[in-house]
């Protein structure tokens, strides 16, 4: 198994201001993500896991434990179920939006970094981000 804690860079994106288009980001608010080079941290304590993504802007941060129903609040304030759950070296949380709509977020790790892979479920659409383990 490999390591998941950590630290990890932004390296780049993979078909992110489409993805964010079908999900309903506005389009200053893609510009901005795609531009941002965001540190992720991941931790777990006790049983209960911690994310942060830190940006020059903002700092985001969620906490859960797996398998448990949680929410996640967005900065633009809207507020998200999910659950997460470990999948051999990776984590996958499965989100509803408030309009009904399924996401689909999978963290692979590795001994590299990590990739965020994220998929649209009414739209198909998917975006990848590469993160380097630093």
């Amino acid at each position: 198994m490999v390591q998941i804690e950590g630290k990890y860079q932004h390296e780049k994106n993979e078909n992110l201001d489409a993805y964010f288009r079908a999900v309903g980001v506005p389009y200053i608010g893609r510009k901005m993500m795609q531009m941002s080079s965001p540190l992720l941290e991941v931790n777990c304590e006790d049983g209960k896991w911690t994310f942060k993504t830190i940006t020059m802007l903002r700092t985001h941060e969620v906490s859960f434990i797996l398998g448990e129903e949680y929410n996640e609040v967005m900065p633009s304030g809207d507020a998200l179920k999910c659950k997460t759950i470990k999948d051999g070296d990776s984590l996958v949380t499965e989100t509803e939006t408030p309009s009904g709509s399924k996401v689909t977020r999978t963290y692979t790790f590795s001994e590299d970094g990590v990739l965020l892979t994220m998929v649209h479920e009414e739209s198909g659409e998917i975006a990848k981000r590469h993160f380097k383990r630093m």
